[in-house]
């Protein structure tokens, strides 16, 4: 199933969100190399690589090289110095103090002022960005002082965790503020790698920067261990992936699947990443069978939600409780288990009885002569396992009376559905979030190309919660914040079915995964 980062924009294929990765001792105890290469696999091309305009999850990884967010958050959702060393929330405004003697790949210093210009070009609607609302409050305004090295940050409503999501935003500097074309097949950050070669559909390469010393909790790249080169290849197979890095051409590869298993008895390093691996949405567009709460409910009610989890994780993964999958969580809870449809055939094809979808010809459904049609896409880098749970969902609506045409893609292809053609009514990805925040935008508001509203959702209930979550700080909001998205499921606007713990595999490298692959953890091994 595509992740959509949630920045980890879009847990859209979005790509987006994560869990801490645990050492195993053999690692640990292992020898650092200096001046090595680390390579590790992308499922798909990441295409436009601006850090502030993709949604894919890849394109975000990839940034993580290359650019320092303002404020870092550790595994145990402790807030640390990034580019900001210190920083204030009150009312509606929010003040950083920017670290003095960072500059950017291309050696230009990085100001308070630059600071601003990132803000001022995420917040502004007409650069789409899919990171406004997401990490960034929408109508948020900066205010740059040079000479007190501060900025000040207003927006009508902050929000609940504007600094979990300020952690997220990559700050762009130097030649990319002044051209943001550069940034299409480049970068220029304040990060510790430069992208130095870029070969689509086949591998990204980065560098070390030499003189970097304003990374999270001291880091710089002149720490022992730290890889010389990063290299992200592009490889669509789960499989090819778990053969490469068996026989050394891969560092770290993210595995699913049954491929998972050969992995885990080879004696490798593994980082953990809890995930929502299976999430079900629906075309809400006017146009579209799925408008209808009654056929969401239906194409719901068809399928044994716990049996499509077991099978497209092979039987290691577990209910969702929340919409939020990103570890660490702001708000743990249980916003799915008591309004989640639950497996009743009889009672979906009453609900598309009443909807005026009745049985026809060649047991296919139709109303007002116009046959159930729908288009089903799914991730095709999640393996065999999410094609057969899809296998398994397409022979469920077919029972139901619903024509099905399946859709696999991989993550660019399917992202290009769901924020540019729009051409399918049901789709499984994962959209990856930390905060309920951040999920707003992907369910309300805006649909492309405007917005991230890709399912078209329209929730009143949902709506006014948030309305008044969005007016309270941390933890004290969380209660609101888990209605809010109990509404949602409620509605059958999203249907959250299977959480899974994703494992990185590593040969020749230890590593840790928040979010992603954390750089600054990146250690080759000897051996």
């Amino acid at each position: 199933m595509k992740r959509i980062s949630a920045p980890a924009a879009v847990c859209a294929a979005v790509l987006v969100a994560s869990g801490c990765g645990g050492a195993s001792p053999a690692a640990e105890d292992q020898a650092l190399v200096d001046g090595a290469t680390f390579t590790f696999n992308i499922d798909s091309d990441p295409g436009n690589l601006d850090p502030q305009a993709g949604a894919s999850s890849w394109v975000q990884q990839l940034g993580r090289f290359g650019y320092d967010p303002l404020i870092h958050i550790d595994a145990n959702g402790k807030l640390l110095p990034g580019l900001a060393i210190a920083w204030t929330v009150e009312g509606n405004q929010v003040e950083l103090t920017v670290k003095k003697g960072v500059t950017c790949s291309d050696s230009a210093p990085f100001t308070a002022a630059d600071v601003a210009t990132n803000i001022a070009w995420v917040a502004d609607p007409k650069n789409k960005s899919p990171l406004l609302g997401v990490y960034l409050p929408a109508g948020t305004k900066a205010m740059a002082d040079d000479t007190a090295g501060t900025v000040t940050l207003t927006a009508p409503r902050v929000g609940s965790f504007v600094l979990n999501g300020l952690a997220k935003l990559p700050m762009v500097c130097g030649k990319g503020l002044q051209d943001r074309k550069v940034l299409a097949q480049g970068m220029s950050g304040t990060g510790p790698y430069t992208l130095t070669s870029v070969a689509a559909n086949d591998q990204y390469t980065l560098t070390k920067r030499d003189g970097y010393i304003w990374g999270p909790d001291g880091f710089g790249t002149a720490t022992s261990g730290l890889p010389q080169k990063v290299v992200a290849k592009v490889v669509p197979s789960a499989t090819t992936a778990a053969n490469l890095l068996l026989s050394g051409g891969l560092n770290a590869a993210t595995v699913l699947g049954p491929d998972v298993k050969r992995l885990q008895g080879a004696n490798l390093y593994t980082a953990k990443m809890p995930l929502l691996v299976g999430e079900m949405w629906f075309n809400q567009a006017a146009d579209r069978p799925a408008a209808s709460q009654e056929v969401r409910e239906a194409l719901t009610r068809a399928l044994d939600l716990p049996q499509l989890a077991k099978v497209l994780t092979s039987g290691s993964g577990t209910a969702p409780t929340t919409l939020s999958s990103v570890v660490p969580l702001a708000c743990p809870g249980d916003s799915v288990s008591a309004v989640l449809p639950t497996h009743d055939l009889e009672k979906a094809k009453q609900l598309l009885d009443q909807a005026g979808w009745v049985a026809g010809a060649g047991g296919v459904r139709a109303k007002a002569g116009k046959p159930l049609a729908l288009t089903f896409s799914f991730n095709t880098a999640f393996g065999t396992g999410i094609s057969a749970a899809g296998e398994l969902a397409t022979k469920a609506w077919t029972e139901l009376g619903v024509k099905i045409t399946s859709k696999p893609k991989d993550t660019t292809a399917i992202n290009g559905s769901l924020f540019g053609t729009g051409d399918w009514d049901i789709a499984w990805v994962g959209v990856g979030s930390s905060s309920p925040d951040q999920l707003v935008p992907f369910v309300s508001g805006p649909v492309p190309p405007s917005g991230t509203n890709f399912a078209h959702i329209d929730n009143a209930a949902y709506g006014a919660v948030i309305a008044a979550a969005a007016k309270l700080q941390g933890a004290d909001s969380c209660a609101a914040w888990l209605k809010a998205e109990s509404e949602l499921v409620a509605d059958v606007d999203v249907v959250p079915f299977a959480n899974d713990v994703i494992q990185t595999f590593g040969k020749g490298a230890r590593f840790e995964n928040i979010g992603g692959l954390v750089p600054s953890s990146i250690r080759m091994l000897a051996g």
